[in-house]
């Protein structure tokens, strides 16, 4: 029989849990949309060992099985396969949700190998297997990229860059896409230790004893400063407004569908989050998930 005392523990562990899954969703959103400021690419694309999603027409509601966790490891090896769940620069939709089964391509094939892989022109090589050539003619694309996210044996996922241009990668770049995915793979560590069961983070706040108030909340469950106990206020320095966006970013949204969920136009959001940023002191939308994951910001 389940003890009244297990409820509470069961449910912070499903918070946790929930937490933990917008970081992973973030991080991976916005190591797509770098891999693309920032390496001077056209398309990025994150794989992750996943469950397959959806694929369109199929009757099931999008991204439906989006939320599963990563695929455990085989006892031969890496997982069996990953599911195409982020992307940037894309004109068509076939690499969208696409099931990628470990060894197939240019990502299957990193993520067999557990190692970077490239070519100057995917539908020229002759290294690798073209299950997915009509999802790559589609979108254009020649040179390609491919770098699992690893950390301590385990397969986070894997990134892709690519050009639609038949052209060969060079150290710098091949560089740049990897420092973006190590970042990447210690923001998805760090999340799933923190939500794991030997990776709780704040002790429990002490209670009362018994006849005894706590301290400065009064008997309503309202803090003496009068805000709703478990709100989410604002951390210090940041107003409403932007402890909004904030929460909006970190769980993936891009700053159009910030723009359109809170009817503010693009350059007001930017303003917003970059002035937060700034005052919690974070460089970009990983740094941003992994602080307000800590901070309780996606409570």
């Amino acid at each position: 029989m389940t003890r009244a005392a297990d409820t509470p523990a069961r449910a912070a562990d499903g918070l946790d849990a929930r937490a933990a899954e917008l970081v992973r969703s973030a991080v991976l959103a916005d190591l797509a949309r770098r891999v693309v400021a920032d390496c001077g690419v056209d398309v990025g694309l994150v794989g992750v060992p996943d469950r397959p999603g959806p694929r369109p027409g199929d009757g099931t509601a999008p991204g439906a099985a989006a939320a599963a966790p990563p695929a455990a490891p085989e006892p031969g090896g890496g997982p069996a396969g990953m599911v195409l769940r982020h992307w940037s620069g894309t004109r068509a939709g076939l690499l969208h949700d696409l099931v990628v089964p470990s060894g197939t391509g240019l990502g299957g094939r990193a993520l067999a190998e557990r190692a970077p892989t490239w070519v100057p022109d995917y539908r020229a090589a002759t290294t690798i297997s073209h299950e997915h050539d009509a999802a790559v003619d589609a979108e254009d694309l020649y040179a390609m990229l491919t770098v699992p996210l690893l950390h301590d044996g385990a397969v986070h996922g894997v990134v892709y860059a690519a050009l639609r241009a038949v052209v060969p990668f060079g150290d710098v770049r091949i560089g740049a896409v990897a420092d973006l995915a190590a970042t990447a793979t210690r923001a998805l560590a760090g999340a799933a230790a923190w939500a794991g069961p030997s990776g709780r983070h704040p002790a429990p706040r002490p209670r009362p004893r018994s006849g005894g108030a706590a301290p400065h909340r009064p008997a309503d469950g309202r803090p003496a400063d009068g805000h709703p106990a478990g709100a989410g206020r604002p951390p210090a320095g940041l107003t409403p407004r932007e402890h909004e966006v904030l929460r909006w970013a970190a769980t993936g949204r891009t700053n159009p569908e910030i723009a359109a969920e809170l009817g503010l136009t693009c350059n007001t959001v930017t303003g917003y989050l970059k002035s937060a940023m700034h005052k919690l002191g974070v460089r970009n939308r990983v740094e941003l998930a992994l602080t307000a994951r800590e901070s309780g910001l996606l409570g």
